[in-house]
């Protein structure tokens, strides 16, 4: 079977109200989850002008020298700067790499605070304050505003998806109504000369997502690398204006794995022996910390878990660099693929 990454408009959602239109799109959704877990999404209503700042953004931060990017990491929370070789993101997913820290990206993430839902009580861990570089004046609002319109889009899939499953519309909202949600902003810099191209290099580990969804801007650039149900790895270009989408693991927990978590991973893109540049931001779509996700039906295999216990351990996994023992499905499938 040929591997695709199939392209779903969700204009009817996002613009239009025709029944007969959203019936197919869900449709639609529901095929592209079903066989694949990644979908490029067009009509999604995110303006140019919110990419361009997003860029922008990304270009500004990372092309600060080293010592200053540092100043802004905050120890201990999912915000802030990540340098490469911080992280590897296959112990989130069940398995040790030969160089346990070896994912060369480096990253600075935001996400939803405490502070935005002060009546609730929330966990610092999951909802940390964010720390936004200063002087940089357009950095903090173009990233707000990308932030946004990832979050309706993001927003707006869950109701696709409540669709394609037969759900009340609504049904996902107790959930997220006070979302774990971060975007990360990735910049894969590997300058010739201060590495070796070896077959060790890994970009960013393979992994799977973590909660619901996740809604993926990117540069098209080689990189990215889907693992297909052939156990090969595949590689995945965005279609111009599309945005990759992705699910994660709760959302394959929820559906008893009627839809897929997909591993993937991002190899340097290496073209005629020179390292390109490669930026990316990926809005992670989690749930409610303290919601109980159950999958839909009887008979499943998966317990009921929190989305505070399993986030914890995957990022114990990514940033703490503990080995996250639960994911024996997902370490299964990464030591049975063919590496190509």
């Amino acid at each position: 079977m040929t591997f695709d990454v199939p392209i779903v408009d969700i204009s009817s959602y996002t613009g239009g109200s025709d029944a007969t239109d959203r019936r197919a799109t869900a449709q639609a959704m529901d095929a592209a989850c079903r066989r694949v877990g990644f979908v490029q999404v067009v009509g999604h209503g995110v303006p140019a002008h919110a990419t361009a700042g997003l860029a922008s953004a990304i270009d500004d931060f990372f092309a600060l020298g080293a010592s200053e990017k540092r100043t802004y990491r905050s120890a201990g929370t999912n915000r802030g700067y990540t340098p490469p070789k911080a992280e590897a993101l296959s112990l989130s997913a069940g398995v040790a790499p030969a160089n346990r820290m070896k994912d060369f990206f480096e990253a600075f993430n935001v996400g939803t605070s405490a502070a935005d839902h002060p009546d609730l009580g929330l966990p610092a861990d999951h909802y940390a304050p964010n720390v936004w570089p200063t002087g940089l004046p357009a950095f903090e609002p173009a990233v707000r505003t990308y932030f946004r319109q990832a979050q309706r889009v993001a927003r707006t899939l869950t109701t696709i998806f409540a669709d394609a499953l037969a759900l009340p519309p609504s049904y996902f909202r107790t959930f997220t109504d006070h979302s774990i949600e971060v975007l990360r902003l990735n910049n894969y810099a590997l300058p010739p000369g201060e590495i070796e191209l070896d077959a060790d290099l890994t970009g960013m580990g393979e992994h799977t997502d973590f909660g619901i969804v996740t809604v993926l801007w990117a540069d098209r650039i080689p990189g990215l690398q889907v693992l297909g149900h052939d156990g090969s790895w595949h590689d995945v270009m965005p279609a111009p204006g599309a945005l990759l989408v992705n699910l994660g693991d709760l959302m394959a927990r929820w559906t008893d794995d009627h839809w897929v978590s997909t591993l993937h991973r991002v190899k340097p893109p290496v073209v005629d022996g020179r390292i390109l540049r490669r930026r990316s931001a990926a809005f992670f779509h989690d749930g409610n910390s303290d919601a109980i996700i159950r999958p839909l039906g009887d008979g499943s295999s998966y317990p009921p878990i929190s989305v505070d216990e399993h986030i914890a351990a995957k990022l114990r996994g990514s940033r703490g660099g503990v080995l996250n023992t639960a994911a024996d499905r997902e370490a299964h499938r990464i030591r049975t693929a063919v590496t190509r």
